[in-house]
């Protein structure tokens, strides 16, 4: 009972405090990926010395592991909802729409605002001046803030009341399937899932070098003491431009020189290296072929795309949320390794599924994770059914649910194969229908309407639930905790991380103005529209207008026009991840993991791609001349690489947080993760 409330009160401070932190004070983001610093840096203080000293106290004082992965849990359920899971965008998508019409001739022209249904974007009507105006340059006056009271709520009743139920429809279908895939990926396939595995040896009375706990082990002591006193050190420097900071950064820019396939496909952002010590760590427990390809994976992608641009094809040309070829081959690649997993796991999924239905089937499995599968399975249906009520016809709506899922499913995969804690998507379902299906056929109104779903739930899937919620139960299955139950639990604390985090944004949003806080919000509220009004041109131009506007249901299929860079892209990404999926089965010698082809061209692999194949070759040359002993006596090394990384940021945060406290001021500098 204690680790539950625990876990609330953790998730409710993360839901309340985020937004402030990050938009705000304009810290170091207090989340912002799948291994948040002030979740794992407080387990580590924690376990290192606030535990310790209960025990001392009061031995019935201190939490037990098992405790501590469930409070673990709930916690880090809740981070999907106040930053960029989605919080950091919501509102502004809904609310900026309206001003971006006010600004652009183009929009009212086309009368943009009306592509879509009135309850998917907030309500002006009545006094515009502080529903919308307030919104954008916010109501405080001087060191005078408005009260909680002043929020206009009728603004926001409407639009709340049809996005929240698909949001937490979406949310409950991720933590019943990462239920669902628990026994299959984890013991079945026996996934490494390093961040689950870092997190228990926290929690372990002895995976330590000798049997020792972790947290007392020298070697860990001393590589998470010289990580921290870097970034704690370079963090000061930045306070104080006099001092002089430790160089991360190491810039190979001649070498372009010699490469210019690879500088024409963008490969100039990989020749900037700046170390990283998470990826070195979780490189050392990896796979060899899969540290590998997670090294190697952005440099074929920058000589790949400068190969195309030599014959003037362009992959990665295009805005944001567009028609680039990219998107097509990242969509394909999930796809295909969707497809992989279901054939792995196949008998276990066919199984789980049937008994789900009241089939009768004869593998043994446990009814948590039956009744798993049947709330994953009503949690898809109406998740589907709240797609469908937005207005889109129930085949787009099937096929963009189906897509949204996949996605979400293999980012968990990703992360529990590869400890991969910052990822990117770079890929929406709703592109992917536009591509197949083209402009004449979808039209712009359900574009719009696509593409703005999207951008509330996919837009940058950094904090996704799913990937949260499969190392937490990997954790949970370390420790013998109840996974089921805990799973439910999970279930109230995002319940009760969005109460909290809605109205605590929507405060700070009207009090401070978004413009003020948040400048990438204002790009990302463009994207649906702006696509929008592009093929209503277009059409216009044709006159396929009236035509596209009319069709509806399966004459939206029977008049497809495919265009065929995309679907190309997108057979070509399932082709290569099923062949790579294919030839990792059935030849031992094989080199390169599937995995690659997911991330290879995504913005964390320019950043963490080079620090992983540093990691890879640490450990070839560790196992080589050293075997499984020398490997096994770093172990500590490489997890106190990760644990200082992690307590470095930590510091930077709680550092500028005491700053403002004692001087009201701003922090004059923080790090970006």
């Amino acid at each position: 009972m204690r680790a539950v409330i625990l876990g609330l009160l953790g998730a409710s401070f993360i839901c309340g405090f985020t937004y402030f932190n990050d938009c705000v004070l304009h810290q170091s983001l207090l989340i912002s990926d799948h291994m948040p610093v002030v979740i794992y840096g407080g387990l580590i203080l924690f376990v290192g010395l606030l535990n310790p000293l209960l025990r001392r106290l009061r031995p019935s004082w201190a939490l037990s592991p098992r405790e501590l992965a469930v409070t673990l849990a709930l916690v880090l359920a809740s981070c999907t909802v106040p930053a960029f899971g989605l919080m950091r965008t919501f509102t502004a998508s809904l609310m900026l729409p309206h001003y971006h019409t006010l600004k652009e001739p183009s929009w009212r022209e086309n009368k943009v605002v009306g592509m879509v249904p009135d309850k998917m974007l907030a309500d002006i009507s009545g006094d515009e001046n502080e529903k919308l105006t307030t919104f954008i340059q916010g109501g405080a006056t001087g060191n005078q803030h408005i009260a909680f009271r002043q929020i206009p709520w009728s603004a926001w009743s409407r639009t709340l009341v049809f996005w929240l139920p698909l949001i937490v429809a979406l949310w409950f279908t991720c933590i019943a399937l990462a239920v669902v895939v628990h026994p299959q990926w984890a013991n079945h396939e026996q996934l490494p899932y390093p961040i689950a595995k870092f997190a228990d040896s926290l929690l372990s009375p002895g995976d330590g070098e000798g049997g020792g706990r972790i947290i007392t082990n020298k070697l860990f002591l001393g590589a998470c003491g010289f990580v921290c006193f870097i970034y704690s050190w370079n963090y000061l420097c930045g306070w104080f431009p006099q001092l002089v900071p430790v160089n991360m950064q190491l810039k190979f820019w001649p070498l372009g020189q010699l490469v210019p396939t690879f500088m024409d496909g963008g490969g100039g952002r990989l020749l900037s290296i700046t170390i990283r010590f998470m990826p070195i760590g979780f490189a050392y427990f990896l796979a060899n072929d899969v540290a590998f390809s997670l090294g190697i994976g952005p440099y074929l992608w920058c000589f790949i795309v400068g190969m195309f641009m030599k014959y003037g094809i362009s992959l990665e040309g295009g805005d944001y949320m567009s028609l680039k070829t990219s998107i097509f081959i990242n969509f394909g690649a999930y796809f295909g390794f969707f497809i992989a997993i279901l054939f792995w796991g196949r008998h276990y999924y066919k199984s789980v599924f049937r008994k789900a239905i009241g089939l009768k089937d004869t593998e043994s499995i446990e009814p948590q994770y039956v009744w798993a599968a049947r709330c994953a399975m009503v949690g898809a249906l109406l998740f589907t059914f709240f797609v469908w009520n937005s207005g889109l016809d129930l085949p787009l709506a099937v096929l963009y649910s189906g897509g949204a899922l996949i996605i979400f499913v293999v980012v968990g995969r990703i992360t529990a194969e590869t400890g991969l804690f910052f990822l990117q998507v770079w890929t929406f379902p709703c592109v992917v229908l536009w591509g197949l299906l083209g402009p004449q056929a979808l039209g712009p109104d359900t574009l719009a309407v696509l593409c703005l779903i999207s951008c509330v739930i996919l837009l940058d899937p950094r904090e996704a639930l799913m990937p949260y919620m499969v190392n937490s139960i990997k954790l949970l299955d370390l420790h013998r905790a109840r996974i089921g139950r805990t799973a439910a639990l999970c279930a109230v604390s995002v319940l009760l991380g969005l109460l909290i985090a809605v109205p605590v944004t929507l405060y700070f949003q009207y009090d401070r103005g978004l413009f003020t806080i948040d400048g990438w919000t204002q790009l990302a509220s463009g994207f649906p529209f702006q696509n929008a009004v592009k093929i209503k041109r277009d059409l216009m131009l044709t006159g396929d207008l009236d035509k596209a506007q009319s069709l509806s249901g399966w004459a939206r299929f029977a008049n497809a026009r495919p265009q065929s860079r995309c679907v190309i892209g997108l057979l070509a990404g399932v082709v290569v991840v099923l062949l790579f999926s294919v030839a990792r089965v059935r030849f031992s010698w094989w080199p390169l993991h599937p995995v690659m082809f997911l991330v290879w061209g995504t913005y964390p692999m320019w950043r963490f791609g080079p620090c992983f194949l540093f990691g890879w070759l640490v450990k070839v040359v560790v196992v080589k001349y050293g075997g499984a002993r020398l490997y096994r006596q770093l172990t500590p090394l490489m997890l106190g690489l990760i644990a200082g990384e992690i307590l470095g940021y930590l510091v930077s945060i709680v550092a500028g947080l005491g700053y403002w406290a004692v001087t009201g001021e701003l922090p004059r500098f923080s790090f970006w993760r």
